[in-house]
């Protein structure tokens, strides 16, 4: 308990789902925290400021500390705002949860330009946008906990996704770069994959057997497992962790890899066309199986 006493932090999309219990573990954990959510429908549609208001008062019957934001993490000049707010209310800021997120599934050949471009708005700058504003107060304190959400939709691939799975593995890149930016100012950027039902997770389709059998094992994953590894993620027992891609699946915690080359092969005469297709064999024996994003992965468990 008290992991993040005095501690401030902005929980950006915290009106419901993930969001919600990330704020509410951080301020039972100590900090003060900035609700911030739109309440508008899980395709980015509408608003309902009740969503964040009544966080809000959960977290003050608790006795802890909280204020409410309705700003959008696509606008520039909001995010800056909801930093100054924050700054404002508590007088300064040591983390940013970037949670916020919507979805407008289609097929690659069937997605419009808005829905692309609606997507990445929320997603990728938004997470730009909100890591922008507070890296100048962090540089500054020699201090801040920038936490990312990506997905396996963009680390692994899902179909009818290219929107999201886009922005998502964006966000990837963008937390190894914040985290390699920020080094040397004690600030650190993670990402959280989660496993977990959410509203994003109920527009899946379920056409078929296998995508209800998905979405069915995911129902069974409550929001609440992901926001400790969040809240660990935020504190100073952290400090020396940063630019990872974690995952939390039920109540198990993960490591994903990240991109390295796997194999090699050089030709002191330089490459055509002909003699790379006579080693397309030994190319292929080292591809990673086209499949779409699974609740199973090979890795090798702590414990």
């Amino acid at each position: 308990m008290n992991k993040l006493q005095n501690k401030v932090a902005i929980v950006t999309g915290s009106g419901r789902g993930i969001g919600k219990e990330l704020a509410l573990l951080l301020a039972t954990e100590g900090a003060k925290v900035v609700v911030n959510d739109l309440g508008s429908s899980s395709n980015g549609e509408g608003a309902d400021g009740k969503v964040a208001d009544e966080v809000v008062q959960e977290i003050k019957a608790f006795g802890g500390e909280a204020i409410v934001n309705y700003d959008s993490v696509a606008s520039y000049e909001s995010a800056q705002k909801m930093v100054e707010a924050a700054v404002s209310a508590f007088g300064h800021l040591d983390i940013v949860v970037n949670n916020a997120g919507i979805a407008r599934d289609r097929m690659i050949f069937k997605m419009s330009e808005e829905e692309w471009d609606a997507v990445i708005a929320v997603h990728l700058k938004g997470t730009f946008n909100m890591t922008r504003a507070a890296a100048p107060f962090f540089k500054e304190q020699k201090s801040g906990r920038v936490i990312n959400f990506t997905s396996t939709s963009g680390l692994i691939g899902n179909i009818g996704q290219a929107n999201y799975g886009a922005a998502k593995m964006g966000i990837a890149g963008l937390t190894k770069i914040t985290a390699l930016d920020m080094q040397r100012y004690n600030v650190t950027a993670n990402a959280v994959s989660p496993f977990a039902w959410s509203r994003l997770v109920g527009a899946i389709p379920t056409d078929t057997p296998e995508e209800k059998a998905r979405v069915e094992n995911i129902m069974k994953m409550s929001p609440a497992h992901i926001a400790p590894l969040v809240a660990f993620l935020s504190s100073d027992d952290a400090a020396d962790i940063s630019g990872q891609i974690f995952g939390v699946r039920g109540k198990e915690i993960m490591v994903f890899s990240q991109p390295r080359p796997i194999r090699s092969v050089y030709n002191s005469e330089g490459w055509s066309v002909e003699s790379i297709s006579a080693i397309k064999g030994s190319l292929q024996s080292s591809f990673t199986p086209l499949e779409v994003s699974k609740d199973v992965f090979p890795y090798e468990p702590l414990v």
